[in-house]
């Protein structure tokens, strides 16, 4: 049933994240923040209201639909105590799900904290994280410092004494900058990242 819903979710959205348990639906609500969580009550591990409780003490906003064949009173209390969006009464089908779906995605607020760097990656700015096709990338400290501050000033050229500054501490060699460079040029793309000669840097979106 899990694999059915999702391959239909896949035609509406946009990125998808499936989890067998709560355990580790909430792992994957800590990598990804999704937008919108569907999720069954009854899983091994973690039960679904149990992982709710655990996003709801850090997170009032996500929006959370539970799928349960259970509607006892007990159950409808704890749902509204717990801020969902809608409950969904098995069998999930078509008609049920996609209202529900809709009337959430109505509530996401767009997110203007994506910077898109090209097709593939994404730097969410609210996060400080660089994203391959929805998914973390690891930087080091230095890589991260560096590539937020040619985000954060993205109409321009960050010159080399602001990157000193910012990110080495007024301590940087050439060796340095070029190593971190090399890497980013790696993890995103070469023409990503635009030298201007004895100016700085600058980072190009895929709009320019």
């Amino acid at each position: 049933m899990r694999e059915n819903v999702v391959e239909y979710l896949g035609y509406y959205c946009d990125h998808v994240y499936e989890a067998q348990d709560g355990a580790e639906g909430f792992a994957l609500y800590e990598q990804i923040h999704p937008d919108i969580i569907i999720t069954d009550i009854t899983m091994p591990k973690m039960n679904g209201l149990e992982m709710v409780e655990k996003i709801r003490a850090v997170d009032q906003e996500t929006k959370i639909i539970i799928a349960t064949a259970y509607l006892d009173n007990d159950f409808l209390l704890k749902a509204v105590e717990l801020g969902l969006v809608k409950y969904l009464t098995k069998p999930i089908t078509e008609d049920k799900l996609l209202p529900v779906l809709q009337k959430c995605a109505e509530g996401v607020p767009k997110n203007d904290t994506l910077f898109c760097i090209d097709s593939h990656h994404t730097f969410d700015t609210k996060d400080s994280r660089l994203l391959k096709d929805g998914e973390m990338v690891i930087l080091t400290k230095k890589e991260l410092d560096f590539l937020e501050l040619l985000v954060q000033n993205a109409h321009r050229t960050v010159q080399y004494e602001e990157l000193n500054s910012a990110v080495w501490q007024g301590e940087m060699s050439e060796d340095a900058m070029r190593t971190v460079v090399k890497a980013l040029r790696q993890k995103i793309s070469k023409e990503s990242l635009k030298n201007i000669s004895k100016i700085g840097y600058q980072i190009l979106s895929r709009e320019h």
